[in-house]
């Protein structure tokens, strides 16, 4: 096995960098709707990613709001997305609300290394199709996904090859301009200058469930053996704040901005079954 994958890598975060980043994924697409493999594969946001996507944009404009999210004041640094249609639109989206609330433009960016990971054939497939034509290599990435993937797809060794740097340009950003902190500090709870009235930078990275859980891994050391150990919901919002350049897990997969599309949806399925005449 590679040092990539059982080893400890070198760290990612710079040294004594105090800062703090969100990854979301994108909302809901076409292709995910049809239970299609996406991958890399173009597919816009059907009418409930987009609904999602302003959604998460009205979060993440209002970061402090009960419950608050764990960021800092001020405007994100900026928001960086994979290239792909859905993250595009979903990092529009999140724009938008930002200016909106603030009157000011994040600057945003596309950044190839957090596009998804190539499936290869599997990409359009339905799932179920999928699970008829490749059941050994389908179980195979269920279980060693390290060693076993969508036949032409990536590896997730390729994958960290890219999301390694663009993770780390995304850092540097943050630490540009910024004094460095330190670890001679509490580091259980709150400390100095930390929590969501601390000065610190921040930048939103929206991207996708595949490459975000190689992106975690990578920050916190982890080898690629632990894939599957994150997930994100569509629209799901995780924060990893940086403390003396230590990443810190703050929020994991957050989704209550959600309530208000699944009220919606209870309450048309509750009109349409009235409507049935059902009991």
């Amino acid at each position: 096995m590679t040092e990539a994958l059982h080893g400890i890598p070198d760290p990612i975060v710079p040294e004594g960098l105090d800062a703090t980043l969100v990854l979301l994924r994108h909302g809901e697409s076409e292709l995910i709707v049809e239970n299609r493999f996406q991958g890399q594969s173009e597919t816009p946001l059907s009418p409930d990613g987009l609904r999602q996507a302003a959604l998460a944009g009205d979060r993440l404009a209002r970061p402090h709001a009960s419950p608050a999210l764990p960021v800092p004041q001020g405007m994100p640094l900026e928001i960086v997305h994979s290239p792909l249609a859905r993250t595009a639109q979903t990092a529009a989206a999140v724009s938008e609300a930002i200016a909106a609330v603030d009157g000011r433009r994040v600057p945003v960016r596309a950044e190839r290394g957090f596009i998804e990971i190539a499936q290869g054939e599997w990409e359009g497939l339905h799932q179920d199709d999928i699970a008829a034509r490749y059941p050994e290599a389908l179980s195979g990435w269920r279980r060693r996904p390290w060693e076993i993937w969508a036949p032409g797809g990536e590896s997730i060794a390729e994958v960290q090859a890219r999301v390694r740097p663009a993770l780390g340009q995304v850092l540097e950003r943050l630490g540009r301009d910024h004094p460095r902190g330190s670890l001679d500090r509490p580091q259980v709870g709150g400390y100095a200058g930390a929590g969501p009235h601390a000065t610190q930078p921040w930048s939103i990275v929206v991207g996708h469930d595949g490459v975000f859980k190689v992106a975690l891994l990578t920050l916190f050391g982890l080898p690629l053996t632990h894939f599957w150990t994150f997930t994100m919901a569509l629209t799901g919002i995780t924060v990893v704040e940086l403390r003396g350049g230590r990443p810190v897990l703050r929020a994991a997969n957050l989704t209550e901005h959600l309530a208000p599309l699944l009220d919606e949806r209870a309450q048309q399925a509750a009109e349409q079954r009235a409507a049935s005449g059902a009991l």
